[in-house]
């Protein structure tokens, strides 16, 4: 992202709910993210060392708590309801971040 403005902290946030979305096999997590992003997510504590042969990283607990957390706050879940027999899913409300 050279020449861009960005916030670290929110795609940071936004990879590490990406990352928790992609859980398998306990707390592993498929890597197919910024390698930059990817580091600070290790440094904070939240994944293991990304860099290796492995395609996958490992969730620390204080990841899955902060990637439970990232994931619903960036995707929340939507109501479904019921309305003549059709199952619909009503919006979510929106979110400030």
């Amino acid at each position: 992202m050279d020449g861009m403005d960005y916030n670290e902290q929110k795609v940071d946030d936004a990879v590490l709910a990406l990352l928790y979305l992609t859980l398998h096999d306990g707390a592993r997590a498929w890597k197919s993210f910024d390698w930059d992003a990817l580091n600070r997510l290790h440094q904070k504590g939240y994944i293991s060392n990304p860099v290796g042969k492995a395609k996958s990283v490992v969730f620390t607990d204080e990841g899955l708590g902060a990637g439970s957390y990232c994931s619903n706050s960036f995707l929340p879940r939507t109501r479904v309801r019921s309305i003549g027999g059709l199952r619909r899913s009503a919006p979510s409300l929106p979110y400030s971040y």
